[in-house]
């Protein structure tokens, strides 16, 4: 019995040592499969972490391209500019509180403005806050004698987007802001990091690719305490591309000043001859550095997206009535229908009824017999009234859009650019954009506020800037550009023949030509300066949003071979385009002249 029970028990102690040889051995067999996978099936993967842990890329950013004018005039550009950041993670919000007067007493700051930035930032939060921008040399070497007092504070070095002038040329320029979280997905596909800067209007926007350069860095190896043993290589940051505009310096300072004591309005001055822009200025305007700031004050943001000014809104290239200046185009439909021709003549009276409805001559008498070149020179209402009448809404539209109306300008910046609208039967046939089709015919009224530019017409001072390069040029639409770099874009073209009579053409430039002399635009001839001949026409046109009139008034110089056309543009400005309009571009006239004698 007590063999029994001995041999039992030895049975049962050679099961455990069974049992432990077999979990022993499992073990092993599990941990020489981890290091099989870990080392020879992951070794890549795993040497690659190892790696990451080991070298560091200290990235240099780019510096972005100078924007320059035709003259070489620096408009935008980059420079280093030096911040105080913090990282939050690394200070606690009780370390924060005996650091915020340390700081503020070591580089003069204002503690509340420092605590300001400092929770903002933690609501937001961000892995690095800045604290002051635009360090000085002074602070910057201050801080730098007392760094080890301020664990998780650091200098950072960024490059910044400056514009020297300010608000010059904003909406031509455009801005550059940080790309977002969102962006970063696919635009990291391209080079960009995340907070890199991007083009977001203008030049900046359009030519981005030119003017943002490549990134660049050093590789380096540390230890496992995070210290620098070796550099590995250096791979120098690619500078952007510098771009000079057709814009003039001089220019485009006298059309953003003739804006000034205007509610809002446009100037655009240009080669008729090729479209070059060498002035474009829309107000209310905005200061481009606005864009550079890390910390954007709530009430400045707001006044430039969220107010009913809209200053980001470019006003060149949005559509309005444009009044009498549209008169041009009735005077061609007239003579292209073959139903007017060029000596054709017609009585002006104190009113026209069409409809139920009495359209007075802007001098309430009528001007008599007249004839297109006379009709142009006293803008008269009732001489269009009936040459647009007679050749319908269609012929209208059809020679509209030989002069380049509906359609976009093809400019760089044409991001917010509209395609306007100019009114045709099909167009009242399928509702007008805002009725069931069938229900908004074409009506009498209608071609009467059509052939004076108003009402069921709207264009944009750059639509009219190319209408009228036609016929100054002798007969070719342009497209307006920025830089000659526009002209490898895919949507510039070369200046195209219209199909339009020369000999219609000479009677429109004939009767611009006496506007000047002696009809609306007589006042340009006030004053001591020796100018060229000019033709040119006023405007003003009811605001069709219900506000106060506009004014116009286009020109271009010299009345042949023309090198200059101006188009100025005062918003909501009543009194008329001689009275407010002309004057505008009196002065870029007076400017070019200077520049050219």
């Amino acid at each position: 019995m007590k063999n029994n029970k001995f041999n039992k028990k030895l049975v049962q102690l050679n099961n455990q040592h069974i049992i432990i040889l077999i979990l022993s051995s499992f073990a092993f067999l599990l941990i020489f499969l981890r290091l099989f996978f870990l080392q020879v099936i992951n070794n890549q993967t795993f040497k690659k972490m190892s790696d990451q842990n080991r070298i560091r890329l200290i990235a240099t950013e780019p510096i972005r391209g100078k924007i320059l004018d035709k003259n070489g005039e620096l408009l935008a550009s980059s420079k280093l500019e030096y911040s105080l950041i913090i990282k939050p993670q690394f200070v606690t919000e009780t370390k924060w509180q005996e650091y915020k007067y340390s700081l503020a007493n070591l580089l003069n700051l204002q503690i509340e403005k420092l605590d300001l930035k400092y929770y903002k930032g933690i609501n937001n939060q961000k892995y690095s806050i800045t604290l002051v921008d635009n360090l000085s040399v002074e602070q910057i070497i201050k801080f730098k004698e007392n760094e080890d007092n301020f664990l998780g504070i650091e200098i950072l070095r960024k490059v910044k987007r400056d514009y020297p002038y300010k608000t010059l040329g904003a909406h031509a320029l455009g801005y550059t802001s940080a790309i977002t979280n969102s962006e970063y997905k696919i635009l990291s596909k391209k080079g960009y990091r995340l907070n890199d800067l991007i083009g977001r209007t203008g030049v900046e926007a359009a030519y981005e690719n030119y003017l943002r350069g490549e990134w660049g860095g050093e590789m380096i190896e540390v230890n496992a305490n995070g210290n620098v043993q070796k550099s590995l290589g250096i791979k120098p940051s690619k500078k952007g591309k510098d771009i000079t505009l057709t814009i003039d310096l001089s220019l485009q300072k006298v059309a953003e000043k003739v804006l000034q004591d205007k509610k809002g309005g446009a100037v655009i001055v240009m080669d008729p001859r090729d479209g070059a822009i060498r002035a474009i200025a829309s107000k209310p305007t905005f200061n481009l550095n606005f864009f550079t700031k890390d910390f954007k004050p709530e009430k400045e943001y707001n006044e430039l997206f969220f107010s009913d000014s809209k200053p980001l809104f470019n006003r060149a290239l949005n559509a309005y009535d444009p009044g009498s200046v549209w008169k041009i185009v009735t005077a061609l439909a007239g003579m292209e229908s073959g139903k007017f021709p060029p000596s054709t003549t017609l009585q002006t009276a104190p009113c026209i009824v069409y409809g139920s409805q009495c359209f007075r001559e802007h001098n309430d008498e009528g001007f008599g017999l007249i004839g297109y070149e006379d009709a142009l020179r006293v803008s008269s209402n009732t001489f269009f009234y009936q040459i647009g009448y007679g050749v319908g809404v269609d012929e209208i539209n059809r020679i509209s859009k030989i002069l380049g109306f509906t359609k976009l300008s093809g400019i760089e910046i044409g991001d917010q650019e509209d395609r306007g609208l100019i009114a045709s039967s099909e167009w009242a046939k399928n509702g007008r954009g805002w009725g069931k089709p069938g229900k908004t015919p074409w009506v009498p009224e209608d071609i009467a506020s059509m052939s004076i530019g108003q009402f069921v017409v709207q264009t944009t001072p750059m639509q009219i800037a190319r209408a009228y390069a036609v016929i100054a040029n002798g007969g070719y639409l342009v497209t307006p550009y920025l830089s000659k770099l526009g002209k490898e874009n895919a949507s510039y073209k070369q200046p195209i023949k219209v199909d339009i009579d020369p000999k219609h053409l000479q009677v429109i430039r004939n009767g611009l030509s006496k506007v000047v002399q002696s009809g609306t635009g007589v006042s340009m001839n006030y004053g001591s300066y020796n100018f060229p001949p000019i033709s040119g026409k006023t405007g003003t046109a009811e605001d069709a949003l219900g506000g106060p009139d506009h004014a116009w008034f286009v020109c271009f110089a010299p009345s042949e071979n023309s090198e200059l056309l101006v188009v100025a543009f005062a918003e909501n400005t009543p009194g008329g385009g001689s009275v407010h309009a002309l004057p505008m571009a009196k002065k870029i006239l007076e400017e070019w002249h200077k520049i050219n004698n």
